[in-house]
């Protein structure tokens, strides 16, 4: 199919946003620190009027004025960095990132899918799996480079090559059941379907995470997700 600018779906974050931004607008939705820290940011950046604005407006959907059907999730996010301060900052911007932006979602999935097998894959084949969804042409690899070296400065793979390889770091260990829970939400959000219980330990979408408790007590426990049997297949996980 042939996808033309017209037709593609909005890109949204097409902005390169460092973990240490990221966690300055947590902390700012959270009250932890001032509006103006943002601010700070961008001067210390030496950034002009445009660069401020396009960047606002990608860490607004992220944390800091998410739309309407998000602002509840984000809130529980938020919530979950109150009660539980040791969490890891990068699976709360993680979640957020997923779940607010389809474009951050569809490339850490395919990261996620590709580096599966040999923990790493080239960015071509990142970018020419994009196309199929976003359309040829710059402004779609633009993003997702942005995207890549968005998802290596939260620590969770490495470009190298000068940035036409990315490697899988690790998975960090998931032990809070709250924010195992909120990540499951993020997921479901972020591919727009139920996923099955035996599915999301290996969820592509969540491939920097490692989910360490019985996922089926998770979701029974969650107020938002709710699993439902259908066949002799694996239940599905859905929100409420």
């Amino acid at each position: 199919m042939n996808i033309t600018p017209a037709t593609a779906p909005r890109i949204g974050f097409d902005r390169f946003i460092p973990l240490d931004w990221a966690t300055c607008a947590l902390e700012v939705r959270g009250g932890a620190q001032d509006p103006e820290a943002i601010d700070a940011l961008f001067d210390a950046a030496g950034f002009g009027r445009p660069s401020k604005r396009n960047t606002r407006s990608v860490m607004n959907g992220l944390w800091l004025n998410p739309r309407a059907e998000l602002m509840a999730f984000a809130e529980r996010g938020i919530g979950i960095r109150h009660e539980f301060p040791a969490v890891p900052v990068p699976a709360l911007c993680w979640g957020m990132a997923i779940a607010a932006y389809p474009f951050f979602g569809k490339v850490a999935e395919l990261v996620g899918r590709l580096t599966t097998i040999q923990g790493d894959c080239t960015a071509a084949e990142i970018h020419r799996r994009l196309t199929e969804t976003y359309g040829e042409g710059e402004v779609t690899r633009r993003a997702a480079n942005r995207v890549l070296q968005t998802q290596a400065s939260w620590g969770t793979c490495e470009r190298v090559d000068k940035g036409r390889r990315v490697i899988r770091k690790p998975p960090t260990a998931m032990t809070n059941e709250a924010l195992i829970a909120w990540l499951i939400e993020a997921a479901i959000r972020s591919t727009g379907r139920a996923i099955s219980v035996s599915g999301l330990a290996s969820a592509a979408v969540l491939y920097p995470f490692r989910l360490e408790h019985s996922l089926t007590l998770v979701v029974s426990r969650s107020p938002v997700l709710e699993l439902r049997s259908e066949g002799s297949g694996s239940p599905l996980v859905m929100l409420r």
